[in-house]
């Protein structure tokens, strides 16, 4: 059998990789890589589609010219955004991207007609701004979404163009807001909300849902097979941990951060309501239970703030002289809002520090240490947390993501939470892309179990051991920033 393909999309660069599974054991290849740069056009800030759908196209070509007939094609993104599509199947322009300010305040109108504790009970979702229920809503009224016949997530927009099929993939579905966790549905009371409260015709628009794994259709040209994986890419990345019991939690560390744990069975709480956590399905009928948090994200605006300024920066050289600096001198809470939008992260860190008595970072070195320390606190936050709601038991923490090449931020994971980190895959999303694809056409079977049997087999992992807990820092750090917890 050929290698799958797995087209996995991030936040700032897309790529395809592919990988080959021989004997139990996956070889991974990246064939090719593109820039996935937003761009800006009046008020609106927009995805480039068309430019992410000619390079995931490009190197599906190289990667069959390189190693042959592809065995199946696998696409992953982000959530939420999505295309609309008129009568004729055509784009009606480039989708907008998440971090557009368009949703301001809608959260609070759509609250006016369900509240946010009903809509939770429903849908089981944090409330996030850019969640796709709140930018239909802000859309209402529109003439493009007026013209709409068609709502496609990215990845599902992107097969439709590679096959001509209209699906919606359960795991990024669950993440706009409108799926019934408890049921896998599309929700009745969210179309309800919709249609009646904000004449959004939702129901019309949205394609069927269909679980990871199914088979969606050939792709043009190819004629491999594309299927239906975790196409939101932490559903990819979760089924990717080389977890060995299910006593464990998770970091799918990248621009965002996702740290939760995984269950059977959703959490739907007032308490973790409340505490911001959501439920997000998973790969084989899982529940991803997780807080969303602001990731590597403030560590990148930084560098681009200092190369707008003519600084030069060396990332390596950076965290390498931060680790030598004092831990938690200065932190902030990542999730603040005014850390959301692009623009002049250090600047931004230092009015927190100025807020809340704190020394602010004055170089960049010590900027990084303090987005790292931040950082490895909220992890520490959301872990625990994730474990007392949840009533999951932690006994380790996987990280994967790119994040996971980032040996200082792992290492204070470790000292932040008092577990046991263990790091790796570094391309966690595109194996756990590869992995459903290859069971989803015969290579390889079983569960989750047995995927992540294959993952422990095939790449190298490294474990960051705890620090004693007794009178831990980081303790007194976290009542600083939350003291109301």
């Amino acid at each position: 059998m050929g290698p799958h393909a797995a087209i996995d999309l991030g936040a700032s660069s897309g790529r395809v990789i592919t990988g080959h599974l021989r004997d139990g054991v996956l070889r991974t290849e990246e064939t090719a890589r593109f820039a996935n740069t937003p761009v800006a056009l009046g008020e609106r800030l927009h995805w480039d589609v068309l430019s992410l759908y000619s390079g995931a196209l490009t190197g599906l070509e190289e990667a069959a010219r390189a190693h042959g007939p592809l065995a199946s094609v696998g696409i992953d993104s982000w959530a939420v955004d999505h295309g609309l599509l008129d009568a004729d199947g055509a784009l009606l322009g480039n989708p907008v991207h998440y971090r557009d300010r368009r949703t301001d305040g809608v959260p609070e109108r759509v609250f006016e007609h369900l509240s946010a504790v009903d809509l939770y009970a429903v849908n089981g979702l944090q409330v996030q701004p850019f969640n796709t229920v709140f930018q239909l809503v802000a859309a209402a009224g529109s003439a493009q979404l007026s013209a709409a016949r068609d709502l496609l997530l990215i990845p599902d927009l992107l097969g439709y163009w590679l096959t001509g099929q209209k699906v919606a993939e359960l795991t990024n579905a669950s993440t706009t807001g409108l799926v019934e966790v408890r049921g896998r549905r599309w929700a009745e009371p969210c179309l309800n909300l919709l249609e009646d409260n904000f004449e959004v015709p939702v129901r019309n628009l949205v394609p069927d849902l269909v679980d990871p794994g199914h088979i969606i259709g050939p792709v043009r040209d190819l004629g491999a097979p594309l299927v239906a994986v975790g196409s939101h890419d932490t559903a990819s990345a979760i089924a990717a941990v080389p977890a060995r019991t299910s006593r464990f939690a998770y970091i799918s560390s990248g621009t965002w951060s996702l740290v939760g744990v995984e269950l059977e069975r959703p959490v739907l709480s007032e308490e973790g309501r409340r505490a911001n956590f959501t439920n997000e399905l998973g790969v084989d009928g899982t529940v991803r239970y997780l807080r969303n948090v602001t990731g590597l994200w403030l560590l990148q605006e930084s560098l681009r703030t200092w190369q707008a300024q003519g600084i030069d920066v060396d990332l390596a050289d950076l965290l390498e002289r931060a680790a030598r600096l004092p831990t938690l001198r200065c932190v902030v809470d990542v999730d603040d809002p005014r850390f959301a939008p692009p623009g002049d992260m250090p600047a931004r860190i230092a009015e927190f520090a100025a807020e809340t008595g704190q020394p602010a970072p004055i170089d960049p070195v010590q900027v990084v240490r303090c987005v790292l320390d931040s950082l490895a606190l909220a992890y520490r936050r959301a872990v625990r947390q994730a474990a007392e709601l949840s009533g999951q038991e932690v006994e380790v923490v996987h990280v994967v993501g790119g994040g996971s090449r980032n040996t200082l931020l792992c290492r204070l994971t470790a000292e932040a939470t008092g577990l046991p980190v263990i790091v790796g895959p570094a391309e966690g999303t595109a194996v756990g892309n590869l992995l459903v694809q290859a069971r989803a056409v015969g290579a390889v079977q079983g569960g989750l179990p047995e995927l992540r049997q294959v993952v422990v087999d095939s790449f190298e992992t490294r474990t960051y051991p705890p620090e004693e807990e007794e009178g831990s820092p980081w303790a007194k750090a976290q009542r600083f920033l939350w003291p109301e917890e």
